[in-house]
């Protein structure tokens, strides 16, 4: 059984994070610490009863192709009716249109829940919020009226029809088209691929968002579109219309999210397939950045409760698995001891731990910024916000999508054998994770973003506001002596990483192949950076608790032990990286494709 860690979820929000503050935020007035908690207490009741009993039975048993359907274990549309009926659908939408104004950071924490327990059962309504904050965004009065009432409310569900099979990250490359009707809407023809949740029956209808080009647009990105175009045409009070031309051409097989049909969808082959700008022409990539930030939230945020599940799995067996002797201990009579005994497996219980809570500590500071970028009392505090959340996004996606399947390596390592059967749930969730370095753009395409646009975007103002937070929590921890070596090094860290970007940006400038050819080892060094922030972070605020409140003492030495562990174990490894990336190295990019 794989259960959440309550303790641990309220440190991260209440402890770390003053989240019972936003309260105090007329949006989210309805929301203080009591209502909080009954929101967490209801996720885990309905993750627990409804999406954690049929997820290993639906990786076993994945979405079929037949008779032009998706053929679907009914327990995933019983579970997603009990989610829809307890409103969390509606949670972060404005209240105009059905929603509940919860805060972005109680929602992340919630959805934590659902992924732990069911992560392919989950994904239905983050796509659904993903599509639905697109409408939201940009779309019209009516467009909000006709799609996203009914998708807030969970009658509809929602996908991103974005990529095809020739394009696949470089989306100025696709061919899809949409070619504008009389009556204002437009006609929709083309293909896409690696579609989640692309079709089924377990909801009213399906609202696609789907990327397109119009006739004599500009050439690459500058020249798409978004269009939304729904399963079913939509009629009066939202009544299903007829059949629109969106036909499911078949399901990709994959590695693991097998829970979720990932479609092949063919638009206007057959039958006239009708679609609806949303937003402005020719400014699709444009809209889909400007939201982009929760949506990649989103897909680390899934990576951190993949980890934190095969985390807890593997906690629970290294406390009961009695295996071998003690070193120095040995005697053949005497009885085994539990594996958590030894140290190989704790360093990585520790190493685990370290990934998993580190990458959930960033995921809801990222999602405070959120509330606190929509709420902020100035616009000076909106902008520091919004450009530090940018920054942070692609870490925050990316390093939990690494280092929390990572930790699903290990926990398939402390099982052994057996970790490497469909008896544990281990193994379904390393390739469940597996996914996440790739989804909502690969880890080197955020390489890419981080170094080559959003370190350097007004003039590196992103970088100061990160270093001038990071300081001034250097600063709060030289007051407790036992994080002040830490302290030293993390600002010692944070010198060198600056020194580093301000190298790495001058060559991005004037050579940018060379400039961005070890990206992706930039976004890693930065991340461990980061990450150890949020986990000398996490050590103030276990020293504060235990000033107050030292009942739970586990807990708070547990913090304390995992923030050393990074220090000590993890974070050195980024000193490596800087000294690989201040030689603007070459090898990578010299090597020449014959050579292999």
């Amino acid at each position: 059984m794989i259960s959440v860690d309550r303790a641990e979820l309220a440190f991260q929000l209440f402890e770390a994070l003053p989240t019972a503050s936003l309260a105090t935020l007329p949006r989210f007035a309805d929301y203080d610490r009591t209502a909080m908690d009954e929101v967490l207490d209801t996720a885990e009741r309905i993750a627990r009863e409804h999406f954690l009993p049929h997820a290993a039975a639906l990786d076993l048993d994945a979405p079929r192709f037949e008779g032009g359907k998706v053929a679907l274990d009914d327990r995933v549309g019983a579970a997603l009716a009990v989610y829809r009926e307890a409103g969390f659908f509606s949670a972060g939408f404005d209240r105009e249109w059905g929603g509940t104004q919860m805060p972005g950071t109680l929602r992340a924490a919630a959805s934590f829940i659902f992924s732990m327990a069911n992560a392919s059962t989950a994904a239905y309504p983050l796509l659904t919020f993903d599509a639905a904050s697109l409408i939201a965004a940009f779309g019209t009065g009516e467009q909000k009226e006709r799609f996203l009432r009914p998708m807030v409310t969970g009658r509809f569900f929602g996908t991103l029809c974005l990529t095809e099979s020739q394009a696949g990250s470089s989306l100025g490359d696709i061919v899809t088209r949409a070619g504008q009707n009389e009556d204002g809407s437009y006609s929709i023809s083309g293909n896409k691929m690696w579609v989640a949740g692309g079709d089924h029956d377990i909801c009213e209808n399906i609202v696609h968002l789907v990327l397109a080009k119009v006739p004599d647009s500009p050439a690459g990105p500058l020249g798409t579109s978004l269009f939304i175009v729904p399963k079913f045409l939509v009629g009066e009070e939202h009544a299903q219309g007829e059949r629109n031309g969106v036909a499911l051409a078949g399901l990709n097989h994959t590695m693991g999210y097998r829970g979720i049909p990932n479609a092949v969808l063919n638009f206007g082959e057959d039958e006239p397939c009708r679609g609806y700008l949303l937003g402005k022409l020719d400014n699709g990539l444009a809209q889909l950045l400007q939201t982009a930030n929760e949506m990649r939230l989103g897909v680390g945020l899934e990576a951190a409760a993949l980890g934190a599940a095969g985390y807890r799995a593997a906690l629970r067996y290294a406390d009961e698995r009695m295996q071998g002797h003690l070193p120095g201990n040995w005697n053949p009579d005497g009885p085994p001891v539990p594996i958590i005994e030894h140290a190989d497996v704790r360093r990585m219980l520790l190493a685990q731990k370290a990934a998993v809570e580190g990458a959930l500590a960033l995921i809801l500071y990222a999602a405070f910024l959120v509330d606190a970028t929509r709420a902020a009392p100035n616009a000076e505090a909106s902008h520091d916000s919004r450009l530090l959340l940018d920054l942070l996004t692609p870490i925050a996606k990316s390093w939990s999508a690494k280092y929390c399947c990572e930790a699903n390596s290990h926990a398939l390592q402390i099982l052994g054998g057996y970790g490497y059967t469909r008896d544990y749930p281990v193994e379904r969730l390393y390739r469940d994770n597996r996914l996440n370095a790739i989804r909502e753009g690969t880890h080197g395409v955020h390489g890419i973003d981080l170094l080559g646009r959003k370190v350097m975007q007004e003039n590196g103002t992103g970088m100061k506001v990160l270093a001038a937070r990071i300081m001034a929590d250097v600063t709060l921890a030289h007051a407790h002596p036992e994080l002040a070596g830490h302290a030293e090094d993390l600002a010692a860290h944070l010198a060198e990483a600056v020194a580093t970007t301000g190298r790495l940006g001058g060559t991005v400038g004037s050579d940018p192949r060379r400039g961005l050819a070890n990206a992706t080892l930039y976004l890693d060094m930065l991340g461990d950076v980061v990450i150890a922030w949020m986990w000398l972070r996490q050590a103030m605020a276990a020293l504060r608790k235990r000033a107050t409140d030292s009942s739970d003492g586990d807990l708070i030495d547990g913090k304390l032990a995992a923030c050393r562990y990074y220090f000590l174990y993890e974070l050195p490894r980024a000193r490596t990286a800087r000294t690989l990336l201040d030689s603007l190295d070459d090898t990578a990019l010299t090597m020449k494709p014959e050579w292999f």
